[in-house]
């Protein structure tokens, strides 16, 4: 069981705010598992890899007032509304696969509580009859790591799918027509209100309450800053000559921006949807291949008793090289 946090009121705050008190609480709380809740006015939050061009339309956000961020876990592009509950999980555990496995698994006992069909995915999801109703994600700081993720109890479906802009890969895959029958929302299941259901998850889920203070919130609101830099919201979209990549089954987008000097890897940039579970992959993984020429067996060479699977969720050491490789 996890400590319910709560905010000294019911202020609806800017996404970035509850990103930074994800950190807070993973800082300064080490004793308890921590769990909370929160909503927010139309806003679309990308991944921490992903190039906001490819992800975002910038111009229907701006002409529909919807804002949009950057956080620090990996996935993909979300749209959350007033409908669509946030939940942010904090554990102890260093255990990646144990930690998403386990808080899903939760979410989706939660779910079937209330007589739903739910499951838990691969992918970390959970579904209700086979159809997405929560998407997640994940980052780590030293000791601690935080899941959040989305729970659709209702959404406005015109904003959700034109305020993202999905890879050529996704219209592929699933035909923009196909969106609305891959996921669902808890109000097509449901008859209770969004905040009894706020309520029933709270009592499931947890134990007992941790109240913050104006002092705290303060805190929050200076860890909020970092977030709004332009350089961390627009990112930096890397030339580079060798751009390549695509959907992997299981792992998601996920595209390699190689710079060659001599025909050898200079540098690399790693953009998609896939969930990093480490820190810093990019740099892991140039530390390993730079100075390699990007061909299946000098790279097989290279990754020579690493797992690619400890750096991304569910990507196979052949995947990565097949990524990496450059035809002559």
């Amino acid at each position: 069981m996890m400590k319910y946090l709560s905010l000294p009121d019911n202020t609806t705050r800017i996404l970035p705010f509850y990103l930074a008190m994800e950190e807070y609480a993973a800082r300064i709380i080490r004793e308890d598992d921590i769990f909370f809740m929160w909503q927010v006015e139309p806003t679309v939050i990308f991944g921490r890899n992903q190039l906001i061009s490819n992800e975002v339309n910038v111009d229907y956000c701006h002409d529909n007032g919807i804002a949009f961020y950057r956080r620090r876990s990996g996935g993909g592009c979300v749209y959350a509304d007033r409908d669509n509950i946030m939940f942010s999980y904090i554990t102890r555990s260093d255990e990646v696969q144990t930690t998403f496995s386990s808080y899903t698994s939760a979410v989706a006992a939660m779910l079937r509580g209330l007589g739903l069909n739910a499951t838990s995915s691969d992918r970390n999801d959970v579904m209700i009859d086979g159809r997405k109703v929560s998407g997640n994600a994940f980052y780590h700081i030293p000791g601690r790591s935080i899941v959040h993720g989305t729970m659709l109890y209702g959404t406005n479906m015109e904003h959700m799918l034109n305020a993202i802009t999905p890879s050529r890969e996704k219209l592929t895959s699933k035909g923009v027509d196909s969106v609305r029958s891959h996921i669902t929302t808890l109000s097509e299941h449901l008859s209770m209100d969004i905040e009894a259901f706020k309520q029933h998850v709270r009592q499931t889920l947890c134990d007992g309450e941790i109240q913050l203070c104006a002092d705290d919130v303060a805190e929050i609101e200076r860890l909020t800053l970092p977030y709004l830099e332009p350089k961390f919201l627009w990112g930096n979209d890397p030339r580079c000559e060798v751009s390549q990549g695509g959907r992997i089954e299981g792992v998601g987008s996920i595209h390699v921006n190689l710079e060659l000097k001599g025909g050898v890897i200079h540098d690399l940039h790693l953009t998609g949807d896939f969930l990093p579970l480490c820190d810093d992959v990019r740099q892991i993984l140039l530390d390993k291949l730079r100075g390699t020429e990007p061909k299946a067996d000098d790279l097989r060479a290279a990754l020579d008793g690493c797992q690619a699977g400890q750096w991304i969720l569910n990507l196979t050491n052949e995947q990565l090289i097949q990524l990496l490789t450059v035809a002559s």
